[in-house]
């Protein structure tokens, strides 16, 4: 029996498509994401909380989903959390038949599991076309004979919901001695985060975005990537404040990245429709003098950005992008402060920026020793 349904936005405009997944209505904010492969791993990405995803690419779900396997550490080696943050799924053609070595289960299994609604046979082309033109809305999708009330994401503290409820350590494996730490504040962060600082040596001790952790022992600070409006993250700007004074090298990645901005005194604002996906391109612009810009083609999950011209006279634009010019990173003009809007970790796309997190980590080490 076909089950049918509409994604419906606030400006009144319905698109009919046909449900799969759980059977239930979604509301929240409608983004849309032009990666072509890594639907695991962008339904599980927090940053996704509270929004309805819209993927361009047109055939999804044709290599299944795998079953879930763990690290030492007990991390998730697929997905970039423990559930589905989204909070739907809207597609062109949803694929029933999938084929991977590594797939358990399908698609469709997977959002029934998780009580995550999918509306398939949307025209993804104009729901693009019209969210480019018109900005990022608000949105629900809707069961036949369903109604959802509207849900805004970026009006309430989402990071709240998303973050980790206690301070975990994960150990980089083994090796005789003291790792050096990095405090990894967790405002809903990918958990390939905390797996490339891991591969690099790094002991991480993982705290919720309201932690104080000035009070722990530890050699370098990471600010997570998350969902929403950075102005929310009150309690995690005036901690990065506080840590600014100590010193210790400091990384900001996607959310964590306009936290850092805020904690400095610099501004953030809404883009129209937001950077998802796995090819933006970013120029260096404010490396190191002895070598000239270069591009980094790099995976992207954000609505909001730091404003160029509200940035302190001693911190400098790092990184803008190719495409419309925004600030893509910022870092300190003398101390070891950092931050990136993109995701150097990637998964999915593209790595050409893991070297950040290479340079990052010798930062750390040389301080700790």
């Amino acid at each position: 029996m076909v089950r049918t349904g509409r994604l419906v936005l606030e400006d009144g405009t319905a698109f009919e498509g046909e449900l799969f997944g759980a059977p239930v209505a979604a509301a929240g904010e409608v983004v849309f994401n032009t990666g072509m492969v890594g639907y695991p791993e962008s339904l599980t990405d927090p940053s996704y909380a509270g929004e309805i995803l819209a993927l361009t690419y047109p055939l999804v779900g044709n290599y299944g989903v795998p079953f879930c396997s763990k690290d030492e550490n007990g991390l998730p080696l697929e997905f970039e959390s423990s559930r589905i943050q989204a909070a739907g799924l809207v597609v062109w053609e949803h694929c029933r038949g999938f084929s991977h070595h590594r797939a358990g289960r399908s698609l469709d299994a997977w959002l029934k599991e998780e009580g995550i609604p999918g509306l398939a046979g949307v025209d993804t082309r104009a729901l693009t076309r019209l969210l480019r033109s018109h900005g990022t809305m608000l949105g629900a999708i809707e069961p036949a004979g369903q109604t959802a009330d509207r849900f805004d994401p970026n009006a309430v503290d989402m990071v709240r919901t998303v973050t980790c409820s206690e301070v975990v350590h994960l150990k980089p494996g083994s090796g005789s001695g003291r790792a050096p730490r990095v405090v990894l504040v967790d405002c809903g962060t990918k958990l390939s985060i905390a797996r490339c600082l891991l591969a690099r040596g790094l002991e991480v001790i993982r705290v919720p975005y309201d932690h104080y952790f000035l009070g722990l022992d530890f050699d370098g600070i990471v600010v997570s990537n998350g969902p929403g409006d950075p102005q929310m993250c009150g309690p995690a700007i005036r901690n990065v404040e506080r840590a600014l004074a100590v010193g210790r090298p400091i990384l900001g990645i996607c959310l964590g990245h306009q936290i850092l901005g805020l904690a400095v005194g610099a501004t953030t604002y809404k883009l129209p429709f937001g950077h998802r996906g796995q090819n933006q391109p970013c120029v260096e612009v404010g490396g190191e003098a002895d070598r000239g810009p270069r591009c980094v083609i790099t995976s992207q999950n954000h609505g909001y950005a730091v404003r160029a011209e509200s940035l302190p006279s001693d911190w400098r634009v790092w990184f803008v992008n190719a495409n419309d010019g925004t600030v893509e990173g910022i870092r300190h003009a003398t101390k070891p402060f950092w931050g990136v809007q993109f995701h150097p970790e990637a998964h999915p796309g593209p790595v050409d920026a893991a070297w950040i997190f290479d340079q990052y980590a010798a930062l750390v080490k040389e301080r700790a020793a």
